[in-house]
């Protein structure tokens, strides 16, 4: 039996990804300090013999994680980060600048030697966020990005892309196998109400009849994929052979305005809710963020299944139930 490592494994996507490759028969080590994750999203999990759960910071030297883990590791997805934009949540990257810096350099950094101790196959969660306000639309991996070294997004944003220079170096004169997915806006259960995310925001307050608030006019566009297809597309590019070094897009191909997506939010709760517009506008926001996803298709044979209405259907249920 195989083993996989996830660091931010009690995260939303992560979680998601340590139940998937259980079910595809692989030894899962999770690895997350709770810093955003959360233990009830794989509490699920931990009776299974085949699932481990170690409370580690992986910012911390990897020799520390090295004596928890066992002799042999095989691959190694690097998902630890905050990753919510949301300047009113306390989970976000703006409420912590300095761990979403850290773990997406040193900790990267870390966790590119552990898999180049293990000769294992590596997996970076790089970002949209790398490609900034993008000139370019949609956006190709070849895109260089329309990016702020010093604005308020920085801290995440220029994090992720110091971390895929860590994971090119690593690749280039390490040998390590590794690869950097960019991942797209992502929505699904396990969110938490905290984070603060434009749909998680929209779904409670369309619930509590509470008004439905968009910032700035509405007009800014987002593309949203759901957390099984972006796990399969994760999944599908870890497992995939002679793809060292490569860069992939994964996300969805089909782009609305944060309005159209407020309504789309009212009309599938059937709620009562007033859609409100607020002058406030996030520092540094892209006004359009869109994957091309030409190249996951050709390499992986992968693309999204899962529809937006049915999508934000689960999502609804898993709010209504929590």
């Amino acid at each position: 039996m195989q083993t996989v490592v996830v660091t931010g494994g009690a995260g939303f996507i992560g979680s998601h990804l340590c139940k998937h490759l259980i079910e595809d028969g692989y030894r899962v080590i999770c690895v997350d300090n709770l810093l955003t994750g959360n233990e009830k999203n794989i509490a699920a999990l931990l009776e299974n013999p085949h699932f481990e759960f170690i409370d580690f910071d992986v910012t911390r030297p990897e020799a520390e994680l090295a004596e928890k883990l066992p002799e042999s590791v095989d691959f190694l997805f690097h998902l630890a980060s905050p990753a919510s934009p949301n300047h009113h949540s306390k989970l976000s990257y703006h409420a912590l600048p300095m761990e979403t810096m850290m773990v997406n350099t040193n900790g990267t950094l870390n966790m590119l030697r552990l898999a180049e101790k293990y000769h294992a196959r590596f997996l970076f969660s790089s970002t949209s966020e790398t490609y900034g306000d993008p000139l370019e639309h949609p956006q190709k991996e070849t895109y260089r990005g329309n990016v702020s070294t010093t604005g308020p997004r920085s801290v995440y944003d220029e994090a992720k892309r110091f971390g895929e220079t860590l994971v090119a170096y690593f690749v280039r004169e390490k040998g390590v196998d590794a690869r950097i997915a960019r991942i797209f806006n992502t929505y699904g259960p396990n969110m938490q109400k905290e984070d603060r995310r434009m749909i998680v925001d929209f779904i409670n307050q369309a619930l509590t009849g509470a008004p439905i608030t968009i910032f700035g006019d509405g007009k800014q566009t987002r593309s949203l994929i759901y957390v099984s297809d972006m796990v399969d597309g994760l999944i599908k590019f870890m497992m995939a052979e002679n793809l060292k070094g490569e860069i992939i897009n994964l996300g969805s191909e089909f782009e609305f305005t944060v309005q159209e997506y407020a309504e789309m939010v009212k009309k599938l709760t059937d709620s009562q809710s007033e859609i409100i517009f607020s002058e406030e506008l996030p520092k540094d926001d892209p006004l359009r963020r869109r994957a091309d996803i030409t190249k996951a298709k050709a390499l992986l044979s992968w693309e999204p299944k899962v529809t937006l209405e049915e999508g934000l259907k689960k999502l609804i249920e898993y709010f209504k139930s929590t």
